[in-house]
């Protein structure tokens, strides 16, 4: 049996490891995920692993410090790279991808863990964040640990997963914030009044498990507002509440938001679970035709386990319907237990014997063969993307002693921050020209938005040379040699 099987997990091997290699080949994109890791690389420079750095004299509020923690962990380990920034999620993947197996196998067999595993490493965001500077792939990680242990628990409640249930809930804390409480407690809460099941969630140590939670997270949530007061107030106040109920939310210090149409994030469901969410619809879908019956889906028996399954992977979807500044990212929680249902639901419509194991092949591979295209095209053309990767690495090789830090004019991209690690300034144009009128005999590397080119070019003094251009920006040089 498992010989048979063996094409699966090697299958599993390779998919894995190519994100692992892929992630190395793609520069850090603006913006989001380049943001991200230039708070992680400040942490790693300045040592500071309270607070969150947004700039050097600029703490960053938005998020809580575990990914950072662990991005600046991988920077001293292996240098300040693509592929250490993005390690971490990459890790975070391997763990969640242990812990579908290990639910599913505890509820079915090894054939169907491997299946759930395969469909959720496959899943369009899943592959996306198993290689991105995300806090998700980390929240996503505490929630799938929560909803396995609370799962293992019921069925044995003096096992250790019990306390795993409450690590779970701090890793979510450490990494997104009070969310975590909403998207597992929600779950829950509707599991209990719809299976009626007081008498199985009764039996986790709620009291002892909660003082466990609070000791891990409340030490740094503490010491953060002392470090930095208006932590608390924004992050819980702001982050949490004005965020959710304002899609047009202006109190935003670090980015804007991103305001979408109520509902959309059903669209992200779809989205973010290709190629298996829209799969699995369709063979739903089909049922209930070939079935006749008006009431196929009250008919459908589903136990407990199950139930709690697609609570938790239908309830980001419900708790934000009425959200207009989400993101697809927020549909990664939903897809661990949307992958171990999708799992079950081919395996009680037909067999993988009956299905053409090429087609199957095909299926899974279908992710991860369009990413792992997109990666190869931005390693030979990275300027099509939005980095600054190619711009600041020509700066580098044709500065001399006498060229001045590089400057970006009016707007500066977080990548050029982070590729240049901080060497690089922020003007406006009164501010370069006026820098130029007073230096003597200097080389300056000044880059300039391409809608504003002319403008710029205009305003420098003479000896102005167009040096490289990417799809954003384009680097001018200008030396500046005044008679004494």
């Amino acid at each position: 049996m498992l010989k048979r099987l063996d094409w699966m997990f090697w299958l599993l091997i390779a998919i894995v490891l190519s994100r692992l290699f892929s992630m190395a080949l793609v520069p850090m994109i603006d913006t989001t995920e380049a943001r991200y890791g230039e708070v992680a690389r400040l942490m790693a420079e300045t040592g500071d692993w309270i607070t969150p750095w947004f700039n050097y004299d600029v703490p960053f509020w938005g998020k809580p410090p575990l990914s950072f923690w662990s991005q600046a962990l991988s920077f001293h380990l292996f240098g300040i790279t693509e592929f250490a920034v993005r390690l971490p999620s990459w890790l975070a993947n391997i763990g969640m991808l242990g812990l579908i197996y290990t639910l599913s196998r505890h509820l079915t067999d090894h054939r169907q863990a491997l299946i759930s595993t395969l469909i959720f490493a496959t899943m369009a965001l899943s592959f996306v964040m198993s290689g991105a500077v995300l806090t998700d792939p980390f929240l996503a990680l505490g929630t799938t640990l929560a909803f396995v242990s609370i799962i293992l628990t019921m069925s044995n409640p003096h096992s250790l997963w019990r306390w795993w249930f409450f690590v779970g809930l701090s890793i979510g804390l450490l990494a997104k914030g009070p969310l975590v409480l909403v998207l597992v407690g929600g779950p829950i809460f509707l599991w209990v009044l719809w299976r009626w099941q007081w008498h199985r969630v009764v039996r986790i140590p709620w009291l002892r498990g909660t003082l466990i939670t609070a000791l891990i997270t409340l030490p740094w949530y503490i010491a953060a507002e002392l470090k930095s007061p208006g932590f608390i107030n924004y992050f819980i106040i702001g982050e949490h509440f004005l965020r959710f109920v304002d899609s047009g939310w202006q109190g935003d210090l670090y980015g804007t938001a991103h305001k979408e149409p109520f509902g959309t994030i059903w669209l992200h469901w779809i989205q973010a679970s290709l190629p298996w969410g829209p799969i699995a619809l369709v063979i739903v879908i089909k049922r209930w035709i070939t079935s006749r019956q008006l009431n196929f889906f009250c008919k459908q028996e589903l136990n407990d386990d199950q139930c709690l399954l697609l609570l938790a992977a239908l309830f980001p979807s419900l708790f934000f319907t009425f959200s207009g500044n989400i993101l697809w990212t927020y549909q990664l929680p939903a897809l661990a237990p949307l992958s171990l249902l999708i799992s079950m639901l081919i395996a009680n419509s037909t067999t993988i014997s009956k299905l053409k194991k090429t087609a199957f092949i095909t299926t899974l591979a279908f992710v991860p063969f369009v990413l792992m295209f997109i990666g190869f095209y931005s390693y030979f053309y990275p300027d099509k993307l939005k980095n600054e990767k190619s711009l600041v690495a020509y700066y580098e090789q044709n500065k001399n002693p006498n060229t001045a830090p590089l400057i970006y004019i009016e707007k500066l991209p977080f990548s050029a921050r982070f590729y240049s690690k901080g060497q690089v300034i922020q003007m406006t144009l009164p501010e370069l020209k006026s820098l130029l009128a007073r230096r003597n005999n200097a080389t300056y590397f000044v880059v300039s938005s391409n809608n504003n080119l002319n403008e710029v070019i205009s305003s420098l003094p003479a000896q102005v040379t167009v040096e490289f251009r990417n799809r954003r920006f384009t680097l001018l040089k200008n030396i500046i040699n005044k008679s004494r």
